[in-house]
Parts: C-alpha cells; structure tokens; sequence
C-alpha cells in the first residue's frame, strides 16, 4: 500500500525521536502537506521537515493529536499483519505473568496499538476501539484476535466518550461467536462474573488487581467499607479474604445486584450487605448512625476528567477521603484510590494528610500501588499512567 506523506515543521521531530508516539497539529507543516487533505482514520508516512521518513502514522486531523505512530518502520502499516504481531507479543507478556486468561490484553499506545483496548475473558473478549483508525480496520482487528485467540465470542464494546472527539458512533455488537450477559473471570483467587454488555466500560477493572490483592493481610476479620463498590471487585474480595463484615455502596442497583450475585459465588453472601444510594449521602447516614469500620476502601469514578476540572476534583477527593475517615476506628485502614491522570499521586497524599489533619489524626502511609504490569506505563507518554492507590493508618492525635 502506498502512503501519502505527512511533514512535520523543523524541530518538531525531536519528541518523536525521543519515544513519543503523538504528533500535535500545531507540528504539521500545512504548507507541504496540509492536514485537511486527510480523512479521520487515514495512514501517511510521517516525514521530518527535511523530508526522512519517521515511520507510519494513523491519523484524526480535526483533533489537537493529529497522529498516532503506528510503526517506526514505513514496510509496516496499521493491517491484519502488524495486528498479530502486535497482539501476540502483548500476549507473551501477560502470559508470562498471569497462569489464567483473565487480564487486560492490550493497553493502546503502551502496547504500540493506539486506539485499542482489548480485555479477555477466558474465552470471551471484550474489544474497545477508541480511534478513526482502528474503527476502519475493525475487521482486521476481529480477524487478528480471532486467530491469536480463538475465542467463543467477540464483543464490541464501543460506547465511551473517546469516540466522541474521532466522530464515532457509539454502540455495544458481538463481533464473533456468542457473548452471554455475564461472563467469568477470576482475580486473586477470587471468582467473578462481569456484567460485559451493560456494564461500566468493558464490564471489569483489571486496572486495581495487584492493590485488591494487597487488603488480604488488612481486612482478615474485620470490618470493611467499599464506597463506589461496583460489582464487588474489592468488596467481595475483602469477604473472601475473610473479612467478618461488608458493606457495599454504590448508586447503582443494577451493580449491587452484581455485587449480591458475586459474593454468593464466593459463599460469603452472609457477610456481605449491599446499600444503594449517594455515596456522600451515604456516608453522612453510616456517620450519624454511628457506625464504625476497621477498613474502608474509596475508589471513585475520576473527578477529574479534565485539567479543568482540577480544583473541584480535588475539592471532591478531599470530602471523599475526609467523610472515610470519620468512620474509621481509632486504629483504621483507608484504602484511598484514584483514576484520575491528572491527579499526581503526591497531590492524593497530600490530601490525605490535610484530611487527617483537620480531624486531628495521625497518618501512616503504609503501601503506595498503581496499575497492574497488564496496563503497563509507555514512560514518553505520562497519560498511560492513571492509577494511584494509597494505603493509610489512621491513629489518634495522641
């Protein structure tokens, strides 16, 4: 196949050169190669003002990131071909480190395939396609997973707001085979089943599994909190890991009924109840019932989707983190989370400080814990890194 090329202005190559993978409009030389000759999801051979080939891009040239690298070779082009490769050293690498098929498979630009994010199942694979140019060769993704994985069914999970700014349609399709509602997975040794068509993003958070692992040693026999619990993913595994009491609280009925139908999976339905409603509004109600928790675990949706939403997220994770404490007994766990990229994971700790500060408690910083190795971080892309847990004691000023 023969590209048409894509020039960038002088200097404008050193970031590329340096490990990036995304080029700016404001980096394209218009003159040579103007970027409205170019259609949403179109390829080019990306040239450096003096006219050496850089490598293949895939391209979005109404969007402030005009253009992904796709290859540094210019013989490989976003195809079937470059797919397998792709996916199947992406495999290698979540085989190596996980003895069961439930992980995230393929993490977009970290795993060099921007726009695709691929969770499996077992034998099911949920597929999300966030970009022009992987929604143009959507048939040679299914074709790619289907031969590296060969799986019962294929799920098109498209229905996030990243599609959005490409001017995508959203939907929700199988692609292959048969994808039930619900599908099996496992994680730390605790099994699930994941609510895939109707539920948040691909239906599952592989993102937190290696800090779900880390409550085992805190929550034996205790009492646990899981406000924006979901389906159960750190609540039902509070339970498993023998935790003597649960609360789950989320807004969303359709989730607590995962959450009932997970830990009667587990045999820990007795310990687990479910409250539905405001997590805030929840939280003020367990306070003035005076209830008290061993364990609470805070792991919100992003309040900050937006750099400019910064100060109100903040303003969010500080009531959040402060409401948790007020619950905990003198010798507390919080378990505090976040999603946000554009929170730093030393802002988070700083609001925990602050937060134990004005109720005048003590704090440890006890573990600190980030995405698991499926999500792994591209380090010339600091956008791939979002996940931050902190693990905290809170002890009496005393």
């Amino acid at each position: 196949m023969s590209l048409p090329s894509l020039r960038l202005k002088a200097n404008a190559d050193r970031r590329l050169r340096a490990g990036h993978l995304w080029v700016y409009s404001n980096e394209i030389d218009v003159v040579a190669t103007p970027l409205n000759a170019f259609q949403p999801g179109d390829q080019a051979i990306l040239e450096a003002a003096g006219g050496k080939a850089l490598g293949v891009v895939a391209l979005s040239p109404n969007n402030l990131i005009c253009a992904r690298l796709v290859s540094r070779d210019v013989k490989h082009s976003l195809d079937k071909s470059l797919l397998v490769h792709r996916i199947n050293v992406a495999l290698s690498l979540r085989e190596r480190l996980f003895d069961k098929p439930y992980y995230r498979l393929v993490y977009g630009d970290s795993d060099l395939l921007p726009g695709l994010v691929v969770d499996r199942f077992g034998d099911h694979i949920v597929v999300q396609l966030a970009s022009a140019a992987m929604e143009r060769n959507k048939d040679a993704v299914l074709e790619a997973l289907v031969q590296v994985l060969k799986p019962r069914g294929v799920l098109w999970k498209n229905d996030s707001a990243a599609r959005d700014a490409e001017g995508l349609e959203r939907y929700v399709d199988t692609a292959f085979g048969v994808v039930p509602e619900w599908v099996a997975l496992e994680e730390n040794g605790v099994k699930f089943e994941a609510p895939v068509l109707e539920g948040q993003k691909t239906g599952w958070f592989y993102d937190h599994r290696m800090n779900r692992a880390r409550l085992a040693p805190y929550v034996k026999g205790k009492r646990v909190l899981d406000l924006f619990s979901y389906i159960g993913g750190w609540g039902v595994q509070a339970a498993a890991f023998g935790a003597s009491e649960v609360f789950c609280v989320d807004a969303s009925g359709f989730a607590l009924d995962g959450v009932e139908r997970n830990a009667t999976l587990n045999g820990v339905a007795e310990q687990v109840t479910c409250v539905e409603g405001d997590v805030f509004e929840a939280l003020k109600e367990l306070k003035a019932s005076e209830e008290r928790f061993d364990v609470v675990v805070a792991d919100p949706p992003a309040f900050i989707k937006r750099k400019k939403d910064l100060k109100n997220g903040e303003a969010a994770y500080r009531r959040l983190n402060e409401q948790a404490m007020r619950l905990l007994n003198k010798d507390g766990i919080l378990v505090s989370a976040s999603c946000s990229m554009h929170l730093p994971e030393d802002d988070l700790q700083n609001i925990l400080l602050g937060s134990a500060r004005h109720l005048d408690r003590n704090i440890q910083l006890l573990e600190r814990g980030g995405q698991g190795p499926d999500h792994p971080v591209h380090p010339a892309i600091p956008e791939t890194r979002y996940i931050k847990s902190i693990t905290c004691r809170l002890l009496p000023n005393s």
